[in-house]
Formats: C-alpha cells, structure tokens, sequence
C-alpha cells in the first residue's frame, strides 16, 4: 500500500457505501495516493476504509470498467498504468471529435444551449479555489457534454460518450497541473464565446488548441510526478 494512508469512508445517507467506497478508491487513485502499477488488496483497503471486503469488490469491479484498475486473474486487481501510446492516441482521437463538436455546435447551437454554457463557466470559475479536483473535473465534463449536444448529431455524442471512462481519468491527471484549471478555464471560455458568434471554423481551431494544452497538461503532470 501506498505510505499515504487512505482515509475511513464517512456514511453518505444519500448514496450507497458501495458507491462512497468507488468515489474514494477513484479519487485516490487520481491523487496518485494509490498509484499506477499498485496492487489493490481488498483486505488491507477494508481494514483502511473501516468497511468490509463485499463494497471494496464491487468499487474495484466499477473501476476497472471505468479503466481506473486492470485485474489480471490468479494474480488480482491492479491501479491501470497510463502510457504515452495511450496519451497520444486518446488526446489525438479528442482532437478530431470534439474539434468536429465545437464546429458544428457554433452553426447549430440554440441560445438556451449556449446560456446553459455560461452557466456552467459561472460554475468552473467558483471551482478554481476548489481542492476537490473531483468536483472540478465534474464541471469540466459538464461542459463539454454541453459542446457536445449542441452539434445536434446524436451519433457524435454518443461516440464521445464512449470514451467518457477513458477521457475521466486523463482529464483528471491533466487538471491537477498547477496552473491547468485557470488557463482551461479562459480556453473554455473563448471557445464559447465563438460558437455563440457563430464562428465554426474558429470553434473548431480553439477546440483542437484546447485539447492540445490539455494533452501537454496532462505529460507533464506526469512528468513531475514521475510516471514517465
């Protein structure tokens, strides 16, 4: 186990133990409090969390759909590594469908859609003092879901929402970056100011450019953390 102990669960009476249970083990993991490449002991993780062993393996089983943990058999369940293969070719399949997003989203978005933008900027901008990188990561995906419908092809959104799992964690790793979530903020924040001018070839540019910060974010985050 990692030297930084992971703290007892504290009861949620709005949401099951096992989900209180998988939101710990993902945060953790994204803190790099357990790190990639570490063994998950469901024993030890019980015994740390004050819960028993039945919510740990059910946290450890969402987690590896969500692509946080790999299990490999007869030897147990493990924090997934990243690698620069998947960096790249994750931030490059970003890059063209949400360039594609944001294109269409200026020609077709309709005032409300793009109100419910800026509220979310409203939202991203109180986070920035936010330590909890859970909450911040939360609203960034709120509002690429919002970039998303707007292109108003169904077929699109859900291809992005197939990789929601996988783009969660590097999301996630890229934001922590010192620095990350205020010059994303601005970069959100020009991005909709041209889809609601209408602008899709400038939309699409920006969106790209985004996704580029957030890729060269997310290497050296690494890189100061040591991973690669």
């Amino acid at each position: 186990m990692s030297e930084e102990r992971i703290s007892p669960v504290k009861i949620d009476s709005y949401k099951p133990l096992r989900e209180v249970v998988f939101e710990s083990l993902r945060d953790a993991i994204i803190k790099q409090v357990l790190k990639p490449g570490e063994r998950l002991m469901e024993i030890h993780l019980a015994e740390e969390m004050g819960v028993s062993r039945t919510p740990i393996r059910e946290a450890i089983r969402k987690l590896e759909q969500e692509g946080f943990v790999t299990i490999i058999p007869r030897k147990g369940a493990y924090v997934s590594e990243i690698s620069m293969e998947d960096i790249h070719e994750l931030y490059e399949i970003r890059g063209a469908l949400e360039g594609l997003a944001c294109s269409l989203a200026a020609e077709r978005a309709t005032q409300a859609e793009i109100e419910e933008m800026e509220k979310c900027l409203v939202r991203e901008r109180e986070s920035l003092n936010d330590e909890n990188i859970i909450k911040t990561v939360d609203v960034d995906v709120n509002l690429h879901d919002l970039l998303y419908k707007a292109s108003h092809n169904e077929r699109l959104v859900n291809t992005l929402n197939n990789l929601r799992k996988q783009i969660y964690r590097t999301r996630a790793t890229s934001i922590s970056l010192p620095g990350r979530k205020k010059k994303s903020l601005a970069e959100h924040r020009e991005l909709v100011q041209v889809i609601s001018e209408h602008n899709s070839a400038l939309a699409m540019k920006l969106a790209h450019e985004h996704i580029k910060n957030a890729k060269k974010a997310m290497i050296e985050h690494l890189k100061i953390k040591g991973r690669i």
